[in-house]
């Protein structure tokens, strides 16, 4: 079958190749760049004279705008992947990134494979007393799973107790100010958020929807959505490799037959196959609604970006189904 699906491979390899050339390349620089910005409190804006300022690097925006908001004032934080346009799974780091990794006190990343060149730039400049957060790790994802977890309600809550956590350990003495940074996160922040989760699952649980990849499984289980498109379709198209036959066959089916009542597809991995699909869907008057792996804009907020996403799919659940 020929598709554009094998695209994403070689850039994977190329980015493996980069990531090794900025490690051994800025390996002086990044040792000098920690003893300035590694060890000890550090001033910020919006913080008292002497108070402590954590330095915070998030590997992509969905997880850094949840890093800055738990932190208030008491953080500096900065996300490497901000561009709506960027594809993370293909992400090249430059030079800049390794330095501001390098200076980081607190370290928020992916893992599950999503962000494999964060390793070798920590381990490029190893610093003591620096906190890594490995999202897979502390929600028991393990390799080759589903790495978009900040899709996963349950998961978004488990994160912020952790960063709450690693923020308190870092500056015991602001303990109670990260606590309730936490508490008007999840109360008042999430609330619009947690609010459409609950109102789409009352109302459309069961429905039988499709998606272009992986990245809708953790919100489609969230919200009790029946996602019918095959396991193996969501896993190849999201990780770059060849879909099967079998697979595309079947999708094509369930949307030449209307089987699946709405279409998600990730608007930053649109593979020839998903514009494909994606067109044959409306053709077919089947609604469809688009997610990113991002923050869109770049400059919302987690829940504002997210909260967006479920009012267009929620639009598209009702005229689907007239509910």
């Amino acid at each position: 079958m020929t598709n554009g699906l094998m695209a994403r491979g070689p850039r994977r390899a190329r980015r493996r190749f980069v990531v090794g050339a900025v490690a051994a390349t800025s390996a002086g620089v990044l040792a000098l760049t920690a003893c300035a910005t590694s060890s000890g409190a550090r001033p910020g804006s919006g913080r008292p004279s002497g108070g402590t300022v954590i330095t915070v690097v998030a590997t992509t925006n969905a997880w850094g705008s949840i890093a800055a908001q738990l932190g208030g004032t008491h953080v500096r934080e900065t996300s490497l992947i901000t561009n709506p346009d960027t594809d993370p799974h293909d992400y090249e780091p430059t030079p800049a990134d390794a330095r501001t990794i390098a200076g980081a006190q607190v370290v928020v990343k992916n893992g599950v494979g999503y962000d494999p060149w964060a390793d070798k730039l920590l381990a490029a400049n190893p610093v003591p007393g620096r906190v890594v957060l490995d999202v897979g790790e502390l929600v028991h994802v393990p390799d080759g799973g589903n790495p978009h977890r900040w899709y996963s309600p349950p998961d978004v809550r488990t994160v912020a107790d952790q960063i709450t956590a690693d923020y308190t350990a870092a500056d015991p003495a602001d303990a109670a100010y990260f606590d309730a940074q936490k508490q008007t996160f999840l109360t008042q922040g999430l609330a619009r958020y947690n609010q459409l989760i609950s109102d789409i699952k009352a109302t459309y649980a069961g429905t039988p929807v499709g998606a272009s990849e992986s990245i809708f499984s953790p919100l489609a289980a969230a919200l009790g959505l029946s996602l019918i498109t095959p396991p193996s379709f969501l896993k190849a198209i999201s990780e770059g490799t060849d879909v099967s036959p079998a697979d595309k066959a079947t999708i094509d089916q369930q949307i030449a037959t209307g089987a699946i009542k709405v279409y998600v597809f990730n608007s930053q991995n649109s593979t020839p196959d998903v514009a494909a699909q994606v067109t044959d869907a409306k053709q077919r008057g089947i609604p469809v609604s688009a997610l990113t792996e991002t923050l869109t804009p770049a400059t919302a907020s987690f829940q504002d970006w997210q909260s967006a996403q479920l009012v267009t799919l929620q639009a598209a659940l009702h005229q689907a189904t007239g509910r």
